[in-house]
């Protein structure tokens, strides 16, 4: 029997693209099977963050680094870092309105890009309330790990993941914008070095292990069904969202 519906998802945020365009979703989302390879460069990064918390000598390195940043940048301030992180995944949402196709369609993407953003977000507010690292500027104790770099290497990943194939420049350009958030927020002093490397990987595992998941997911929300979605712009709450209207 079908069953009609009608919902409405209101995302905030100012990265996505609004789109009127009908997409078809159904259960062929593309299958991520990386080698095992592909975890260990932000398995490794998470590693030595983790490791950094209690060892002297990468303590000694961070202070050093600490040191060498406000030696010759001192009192350094910038907002820029606040909305560089999210420069790679609007690159991907403007080169689909361009007509650049990526891996997967408007809806998919977006799925992934939420389902990216969670993993991201939850795993570092974790490990920040409970690791109590104080941050370089003594300001509070979230110092670990970077939720400015976790975000930006995780929609670094997203960006390689959906246009990596199509040209490196896409891959070069999206870690070269999470690369200076990180060294930014090193030089702004709210992060000692081994918290942006921890949060690097942690975004690059976390963007890699929601296009693993997602096609199980999508499987078990959609079954063997097809559903025909109209996406909507909208404006509430001072902020764009999308209407998603359908039927099952």
């Amino acid at each position: 029997m079908i069953n009609k519906f009608t919902s409405i998802v209101l995302l905030s945020t100012s990265l996505l693209p609004l789109s009127i365009q009908a997409q078809v979703l159904d259960t062929t989302a593309k299958v991520y099977k990386p080698k095992i390879t592909a975890f260990i460069p932000g398995a490794v990064a998470v590693t030595y963050g983790f490791v950094a918390l209690n060892s002297n000598l990468f303590r000694r390195f961070d202070n050093y680094l600490f040191e060498e940043a406000n030696e010759h940048h001192p009192g350094y301030r910038t907002k820029v870092d606040d909305y560089m992180r999210y420069a790679p995944a609007a690159a991907v949402y403007a080169l689909d309105l361009i007509g650049v196709k990526g891996k997967h369609n408007f809806m998919d993407k977006s799925a992934l890009f939420l389902l990216s953003s969670a993993l991201t977000n939850g795993s570092v507010l974790v490990l920040k309330k409970s690791s109590n690292r104080m941050r370089p500027n003594r300001l509070n104790d979230y110092s670990f790990p970077s939720g400015h770099t976790a975000s930006a290497f995780a929609y670094a990943e997203y960006l390689n993941q959906e246009y990596g194939d199509k040209s490196i420049w896409y891959t070069v350009g999206g870690y070269g914008a999470a690369s200076a958030t990180a060294v930014l927020r090193v030089y702004k002093n709210y992060h000692w070095f081994s918290d942006v490397i921890a949060g690097a990987g942690m975004g690059v595992l976390s963007t890699k292990f929601a296009y693993l998941i997602y096609p199980s997911l999508k499987k078990m929300v959609l079954g063997n069904k097809k559903s025909d979605m109209v996406v909507l712009p909208v404006y509430q709450n001072g902020g764009p969202g999308l209407v998603i209207s359908g039927k099952f």
